[in-house]
């Protein structure tokens, strides 16, 4: 990678902390691994004192991949490349016996956590599933604010106050099944770190140098564990972009950057500005749209690619006619740039607005994909597996153990199993120790007494063998000696339906062979690994010919030749949640980073009517029209330079009359 002169100075930065503000395609991760490279080749560092972090296990790999070509396998196995959360829990199985934790913890997804918010809603306000992912969203959201109690202001709703009435009791379970949820593995080495100062010297060691991407994504207990670990900060570097923030509804604090100033007063602040990705026009429609933001950083993204063609925007008279319009002029630019599919992306501000474009894909025999569909991990089967494979790990975990001691079917009915609960509780035992415990026929009758004594050697005898077995083995041996894919074909809807969902169990066990294979990883390693990765993964890796259809969120860090983004209307882009509350900036900052997604030529459309609820809506044309650059727009279809400003600007108060105009004939 040749450096240009911002990413040199990046690169080579030496005298304390360093903050890199990285424009939307100037090469960020070519620096951070460059400046890695630099680190250990010419300043000596050695990799053992380097850690980078990032958001998503794709970014981390993508990262190690680069590093390792840089500095060749052996030196790069002694970095630390990794996500948040698997740093922490890095920290957490390090420092286990510290924390209070068995070495052998479970993780939670949110998911299960809030399955087990249900439980402790039981006999409450409301035990309504619903209820309890809000529940679980907010308590989540407390924890990652840094709280410990949960705030007045935000515990008066059915939500709030359900949350603040059992995250106590939620904490005692988590604790009672030797569980963490996905939030303790930021939370809980902070709250190490603030009190045991031993261990936080060590761990500062480790990360010497401490580079950080995506800084403008992290929330208070991802800033304070930086905070925390950079010390005076003269190792730190942090790499991001406060315009390209778009996730405050999950915790991130573009804020966090503006912070960094203060708190390190020896700052060095290096702009990335020179793009690589796009066109000059499509960086100067991103330029003015950002500027209407406050910004403490002030940023003018430029490319040497060329000017490029005009910026199309197509009006529609509903929604099923812009999908037609955007789907019929990718067929003709297709066939006339003899381009792929997979050069084209569709992006929008929710995902509702997929249905129209899937329709006419279909009907047009045009290859498609949805992103942000399904997680593998959301599958039955799998969840199924994955709880088998908690519970081997870690025989206290409680939630594991009710999703599978009936799958497949053993002949335990509900009445049992309250009774099992309800001994188990008495006795102060996990439900595994409760089911083997002598006293246990006494509650039940002799049938599902016997069961559940049966199943409970079953998981003793196999947590045993996987002290000692790699994990792929192992749980193939236990998938075939319960029986689970035969009962998985016989309660599939159809043969299809059962092959499928067979064919998903044997892609894990793949999975799990490949992450056993790796550094000799124990069984309690491998089901971390996997429920980390069904929490941070975005999307798989497989590329195909076919256009993609996704949410203006999910196109963060990809980039596509030829972008459209649909729905340019008032209450869809911004959004009507945003406006209602006056709080654009961030609306405007997701429409920047859809404009920044295009490589080649970038098309816009709006829709003077949308349908909802059955009915066809009059819409008003997005503010963010009005703050593109008029010279630059073509409208409806232009193939010329553009139409002047004023004509843009017309073209926008001719429709603004119009609706007008209905308005008043109403």
């Amino acid at each position: 990678m040749r450096l240009n002169k911002a990413q040199k100075s990046a690169v080579t930065h030496t005298k304390g902390p360093l903050l890199v503000l990285a424009g939307a395609g100037s090469g960020k991760t070519g620096v951070i691994t460059q400046r890695i490279a630099w680190l250990v080749q010419k300043n000596d560092i050695a990799p053992e004192n380097i850690v980078a972090v990032t958001f998503t296990n794709k970014a981390a790999r993508e990262m190690a991949d680069r590093i390792a070509t840089l500095v060749g396998k052996n030196v790069a196995k002694s970095l630390m490349v990794c996500t948040f959360h698997r740093f922490g829990l890095s920290v957490l199985r390090a420092e286990s016996e510290t924390l209070g934790l068995s070495k052998r913890f479970s993780i939670v997804d949110p998911k299960d956590a809030a399955v087990l918010m249900l439980e402790c809603m039981r006999g409450g306000e409301s035990s309504d599933a619903k209820l309890a992912e809000r529940v679980q969203w907010r308590i989540s959201k407390w924890k990652n604010l840094g709280l410990s109690v949960a705030p007045p202001e935000d515990s008066v709703d059915p939500a709030g106050r359900t949350a603040s009435a059992i995250w106590e009791e939620y904490e005692q379970r988590l604790a009672a099944t030797n569980s963490v949820d996905i939030d303790d593995l930021i939370v809980k080495p902070v709250q190490l770190f603030r009190s045991n100062p031993k261990v936080l010297k060590k761990w500062q060691l480790r990360a010497r140098h401490l580079l950080i991407d995506e800084y403008q994504d992290t929330n208070s207990s991802q800033y304070e564990l930086v905070q925390l670990l950079a010390g005076k900060g003269n190792g730190l570097t942090v790499v991001g972009d406060d315009d390209q923030s778009i996730y405050s509804w999950r915790g991130a604090q573009p804020e966090n950057i503006a912070r960094l100033d203060k708190d390190f007063k020896n700052l060095t602040v290096v702009k990335l500005e020179q793009n690589y990705r796009s066109m000059g026009r499509i960086l100067k429609a991103a330029n003015l749209v950002i500027s209407n933001n406050p910004r403490l950083f002030q940023k003018n993204l430029f490319s040497e690619s060329g000017y490029g063609d005009s910026i199309q925007v197509l009006q529609a008279s509903s929604d099923a006619e812009e999908a037609s319009s955007v789907v019929s002029n990718i067929m003709a630019h297709r066939f006339k740039k003899r381009t792929k599919w997979s050069d084209y992306a569709v992006l929008y501000r929710g995902n509702h607005q997929a249905r129209a474009f899937e329709i006419k894909l279909r009907q047009m025999n045009v290859p498609y994909r949805v992103s942000g569909g399904p997680s593998f991990f959301d599958r039955s089967e799998i969840r199924d597996v994955m709880a088998y494979l908690r519970l081997l790990a870690n025989n206290s975990d409680d939630s594991a153990f009710l999703r599978v001691v009936n799958r497949p079917r053993r002949g335990i009915g509900t009445t049992s199993i309250e009774a099992l609960v309800q001994f188990a509780s008495d006795k102060g035992l996990c439900l595994v120790d409760a089911s083997g415990h002598t006293e246990l026929t006494s509650k039940l009758k002799t049938k599902p007494a016997a069961q559940l004594s049966h199943f409970a050697d079953f998981i003793a005898r196999e947590a045993e063998r996987a002290e000692d077995e790699p994990p792929g083995p192992l749980v193939r041996a236990i998938i075939e000696e319960i029986g689970y894919t035969d009962w998985l074909l016989e309660t599939s809807k159809d043969a299809e339906d059962g092959r499928r969902r067979k064919e998903n169990v044997e892609e894990l066990m793949v999975w799990m062979d490949r992450l056993g294979a790796k550094s000799g990883k124990t069984l309690a390693d491998v089901v971390s690994d996997l429920i980390l990765a069904s929490v941070l993964e975005r999307s798989d890796d497989e590329v195909a010919d076919e256009v993609s259809l996704m949410t203006l969120h999910a196109a963060k860090g990809l980039e596509f030749d030829y972008v459209t983004i649909a729905g340019l209307e008032e209450g869809l882009l911004p959004h009507r949640t945003s406006i209602e509350l006056d709080d654009i900036d961030e609306e405007r900052r997701l429409f920047y980073v859809g404009i920044t997604r295009a490589r080649r030529e970038l098309t816009l459309t709006l829709a003077r009517a949308r349908r909802r609820a059955g009915a066809l809506i009059d819409t008003e044309p997005s503010r963010f029209l009005d703050e593109l650059p008029g010279d630059d727009l073509a409208w409806d279809g232009d193939a010329g330079q553009g139409q002047t400003k004023e004509a843009g600007r017309a073209e926008l108060g001719k429709l603004r009359a119009m609706l007008q105009t209905d308005d008043a004939s109403d």
